[in-house]
């Protein structure tokens, strides 16, 4: 027999599966019982041509018994497993965890991503790969799609559930109304390579029950793992507006002899009375466990490659991870705008593939580039990507998350800091500075001796238009995903803008003191969203009341040495860009007045307003100190989006009502003049974002100017 799953494990499977005793076996093969109970406790093997009778038996052909990679279709088929109602009549209307965030595609990526990067098999040094594939289904692919979740079985319950006035049912009633009135079904699938896969039992403790049997059961592995709540997976049927997931994985270690194709589904819907039987909630598609009362609960099973292929689930490779389908998958965050699509918005509603394609991009860039990147001897943590499917054809071709894109500044200062290239000051553009920061660690459990003080690694280095809103620190910890990103406070107008890294526990490197203590430590003030470190129910208990002040001391800290580093001397990048930066010739001819920042004019009041034709009209009121005539300002204006850099707007119109005078695109104040006032009209055709979708800022740059056309 050729190599697969030992065939004793595997023939038991498939006599429970078929509801077969070894003596009806036995009988039908014709040899002893005994003999049966010796293969099943692998003391012997059965002949050739008794394994042509054992097929026969099984109702399978003779290749299913000598591989044995799958399970023979003797068994129980596969089909939906509803749980029943509670005995004592209590009810869920619907999982409590999946509203402890929104249904939008930025929090999955985090979410995801993150347990992703926790799964990450480490031995082999290699990064895990995580690829987004957003597939819109219409027509005939929809309706072999529905028949292969069985969705004739489903929609009795769907229907029942649209029906209750509750959130859930509002949001399945809008699922099954954009997949009928559309003809249209949304599949994200979240692919991992080099990751564990969903190993362990299907009911006791591991890796698969903590995700498909369980709520609250994060087993994390490692104090430098993101989640410690057992709340990101829920943000799977949060994305679902049908509350449906299904599953493949390839395990990294075997189950059942097996590795490859380890399929389940899971439906989260509220209490249902559907044909007057009542069910409790939740809902798993798998094969019958003959082990469960009436066989009536479903498992998890090894597929066939021609059910992958129907699921939409089929893995590009034998490599370890899990596959995550989320059936009728929605992003709220892309429907919170109800104004016409732009020309670039390719003419459909709001809630579009290519959309939430961009959004994904985004969202990877912005919380996981620091994971994304590599120097030294080290390599990334992650690879990433995202790609979008229509019908099986390809709508946006894959595109893979480049950390240096996205964020220019912060990867190069960590790049610097993995190479071993940073300096102590910042002296000339492009150099990563870096020093140390204390942060000093509390007892656990109230007691009152410190394990000691740990140094996190801080570095800065200037900023560029690509990386957003400048003047700001982002802090991290091990797995190097975002949680911290804050305004630097106190900053002199003066400064070059710049970007500052904290790399904290296991992120400050292998020689950082007390690594793993302050990994736990953060990590227990991290609340359920991993987005900032402070008080947490968690820390306390596990702490004290006053461990978060720990915290608060950082903070200072970090801030107090960012301050000192960037107030030092450097010299101008070339590109410019700073909000107040000045550009000052000196001249041959004649001698001009000398300029400082003491006499820099203001930007007082600022009116704006949207008019016809989609342009901001702008007001602008600048207070002149004495002797701050000769300044030459320029305004800029720029949208004020959530994420990413600000788009700059050119001016359509740009004039001097009181005071000044516009030359070249500069402010030219009046001789001894304390205030003025100009006006100026963007021009929509360099809009990069829809006005609605976005506020406006007006920055007053120092330099001669230039015409903007």
């Amino acid at each position: 027999m050729e190599a697969g799953e030992d065939f004793g494990p595997w023939l038991a499977r498939q006599l429970r599966l078929a509801d077969m005793t070894q003596t009806e076996l036995a009988l039908a093969v014709d040899v002893t019982r005994a003999a049966v109970s010796a293969w099943i406790t692998g003391r012997a093997a059965p002949r050739p041509e008794t394994i042509e009778r054992i097929a026969r038996a099984l109702n399978t052909d003779l290749a299913t018994v000598h591989t044995r990679t799958t399970d023979t279709q003797a068994g129980l088929p596969v089909g939906w497993y509803h749980r029943p109602g509670h005995a004592d009549g209590g009810r869920e209307l619907g999982n409590a965890a999946a509203f402890a965030f929104d249904a939008d595609v930025e929090v999955l990526a985090r979410e995801t991503c993150q347990n992703s990067l926790d799964e990450r098999i480490t031995d082999n040094g290699r990064p895990v790969r995580v690829r987004y594939t957003l597939h819109e289904l219409t027509g005939e692919t929809l309706a072999r799609f529905r028949e292969a979740i069985q969705w004739d079985d489903l929609f009795p319950h769907y229907e029942v559930a649209a029906a209750q006035e509750q959130k859930v049912g509002r949001v399945v009633g809008a699922g099954l109304r954009d997949m009928y009135e559309h003809d249209r079904l949304v599949l994200l699938r979240v692919d991992d390579y080099n990751a564990a896969g969903l190993t362990g039992d299907d009911y006791d403790d591991g890796r698969f029950a903590a995700v498909v049997r369980r709520q609250l059961d994060s087993h994390k592995s490692g104090t430098s793992a993101g989640g410690s709540y057992g709340l990101g997976k829920a943000t799977l049927w949060a994305t679902s507006r049908l509350g449906l997931v299904l599953m493949n994985s390839t395990l990294s270690e075997p189950h059942e002899g097996r590795t490859e194709r380890r399929l389940i589904g899971r439906l989260d819907l509220p209490w249902r009375q559907v044909d007057g039987q009542r069910w409790a909630g939740p809902a798993w598609f798998g094969r019958p466990d003959p082990n469960s009362q009436g066989a009536a609960v479903a498992r998890s099973w090894w597929a066939d490659e021609e059910t992958v292929e129907a699921l939409h689930l089929k893995r590009e490779s034998g490599e370890p991870g899990t596959s995550f389908l989320i059936v009728g998958a929605h992003d709220v965050a892309s429907l919170a705008d109800d104004s016409p699509a732009s020309d670039g918005d390719e003419g459909e509603d709001d809630d579009t593939i290519q959309r939430m394609h961009h959004r994904l991009v985004r969202a990877l860039g912005k919380n996981f580039w620091a994971a994304m990147t590599g120097g030294g001897d080290q390599l990334p943590l992650l690879e990433a990507s995202v790609r979008t499917l229509r019908n099986g054809v390809v709508v946006l071709p894959e595109e893979r998350v480049d950390p240096t894109v996205v964020q220019p500044s912060r990867t190069r200062a960590l790049k610097a800091f993995l190479d071993g290239t940073t300096v102590d000051k910042l002296t000339e553009s492009g150099q990563v500075a870096a020093t140390t920061v204390p942060l000093s660690l509390p007892a656990r459990g109230g007691g009152r001796t410190s394990p000691g003080e740990h140094r996190a690694v801080l570095l800065v280095t200037d900023a560029e238009d690509a990386d957003g809103k400048p003047n700001r620190v982002v802090g991290m910890r091990g797995n190097r995903m975002t949680v911290r990103d804050a305004v630097v406070p106190g900053l002199s107008s003066f400064v070059n803008p710049f970007q500052a890294v904290l790399l904290a526990g296991d992120a400050a490197g292998p020689h950082a003191p007390f690594a793993a203590e302050a990994e736990e430590f953060l990590r227990a003030a991290e609340p359920p969203e991993h987005n900032k470190w402070g008080r947490t129910e968690e820390l306390t208990l596990t702490y004290s009341p006053s461990a978060y002040r720990r915290i608060a001391s950082l903070t200072r800290e970090t801030n107090a040495a960012i301050k000192e580093l960037v107030a030092r001397p450097k010299k101008r990048s070339k590109s410019g860009g700073g909000r107040l930066a000045p550009k000052l010739t000196v001249g041959a001819g004649k001698k001009k007045r000398r300029l400082s920042t003491a006499t820099l004019p203001v930007l007082e009041e600022l009116d704006a307003q949207v008019i016809d034709g989609g342009a901001w009209q702008v007001t602008g009121e600048i207070r002149i100190p004495a002797g701050g005539d000769t300044w030459r300002l320029v305004p800029v204006a720029k949208f004020d989006v959530r994420s990413g850099p600000r788009p700059t707007i050119a001016w359509a119109e740009l004039v001097g009502v009181d005071n000044c005078q516009v030359v070249d695109g500069t402010l030219r104040f009046s001789d001894r003049a304390r205030s003025a006032t100009f006006r100026g009209v963007t021009d929509p055709a360099t809009h990069a974002v829809r006005t609605s979708l976005s506020g406006l800022v007006v920055e007053l740059r120092t330099g001669e100017g230039e015409t903007q056309s």
